[in-house]
């Protein structure tokens, strides 16, 4: 605020002290800036179509919003080898918690995969999905932040699935 402080004074606005304060914080920008979230460094594999069903999943979020302007979140798992989709879980709120949940129910029918392929989100690299996944033999794989097409079969799948239902 001191800099902002002195370059109105060099402007003669005649503003004092406590009113340049108040503006400052009327305009939220006051606020503490946070820091950037450091994560480990990614290096998956490169994206190839995998010789069996089973051997890789790809997982992602998509989120829309509802006419009455709430916004809602889809949760996609495909299979990899014949992009077959497994799960689509829609809700408001979608922790980690049903991530796991979501990724139990598939494997009751389906078994378990050798490997995931997703994201850095939020639900994706919590301790739940992790301790999940090291109980049962699952590796899993995360792409590089901003790099969409390292995860390529799940974001077609949300392509599709956004044009052909989301947007109706």
């Amino acid at each position: 605020m001191g800099k902002d402080y002195k370059l109105i004074r060099r402007r003669r606005l005649g503003w004092n002290h406590k009113r340049v304060h108040r503006v400052y914080c009327a305009l939220g920008l006051d606020r503490r800036r946070l820091g950037k979230k450091r994560l480990p460094p990614r290096d998956p594999k490169s994206l190839a179509v995998p010789a069996e069903a089973n051997q890789s999943w790809s997982m992602d979020f998509m989120s829309d919003a509802l006419w009455c302007g709430r916004r809602c979140r889809t949760f996609n798992v495909a299979d990899d080898f014949n992009r077959e989709v497994l799960a689509i879980e829609v809700d408001l709120y979608l922790p980690a918690v049903r991530v796991v949940r979501v990724l139990e129910s598939i494997a009751a029918w389906r078994g378990y995969p050798a490997r995931i392929r997703m994201d850095n989100g939020p639900a994706f690299i919590a301790g739940v999905l992790v301790d999940w996944a090291q109980q049962h033999g699952v590796a899993l794989e995360f792409i590089q932040p901003g790099r969409p097409m390292q995860n390529g079969f799940i974001e077609r799948l949300n392509r599709s699935y956004r044009e052909a239902v989301l947007d109706m």
